[in-house]
């Protein structure tokens, strides 16, 4: 293994609940072995990526309740092209060479598993980001 590959993958932080079975698809198996470690190491740049989005949007999202939040964040991710390409980019990048082989194989279904994780990811932290603007 090359040096890039064996420090990527040291660096990822391990997920013990997300379990590998053979009855797994392809794409399941991608998503529990490689997108949701670089997600989950990635998640800090990814939660002020989405907090510099809202910024530059008025800070609405700031204003907004907690089910509109919720929408805010699906539909910054879902329908603004540039901000997915950015948000992708960065889970990309922390690919080794044979994961990303693996994902431009299938990248249309990745991506969309790949933004679902995000997603729901920032949902989860909604009250971290706020508590973060309001200090």
């Amino acid at each position: 293994m090359d040096t890039r590959t064996v420090d990527l993958l040291r660096v990822r932080p391990e997920i013990p609940q997300e379990t590998v079975y053979d009855s797994m698809s392809d794409n399941e198996r991608f998503q529990n072995v490689t997108l949701r470690p670089v997600i989950k190491l990635q998640n800090y740049l990814l939660v002020e990526a989405f907090k510099n989005y809202a910024n530059k949007h008025k800070g609405v999202y700031f204003t907004l309740e907690l089910e509109k939040r919720f929408l805010y964040i699906e539909n910054a991710i879902q329908k603004d092209i540039k901000f997915r390409n950015s948000l992708k980019g960065m889970i990309i990048g922390q690919f080794t060479v044979d994961e990303y082989l693996v994902y431009i194989e299938d990248s249309s279904a990745l991506n969309k598993r790949m933004m679902n994780l995000v997603v729901e990811s920032l949902k989860d932290q909604v009250q971290l980001i706020e508590l973060e603007v309001c200090i």
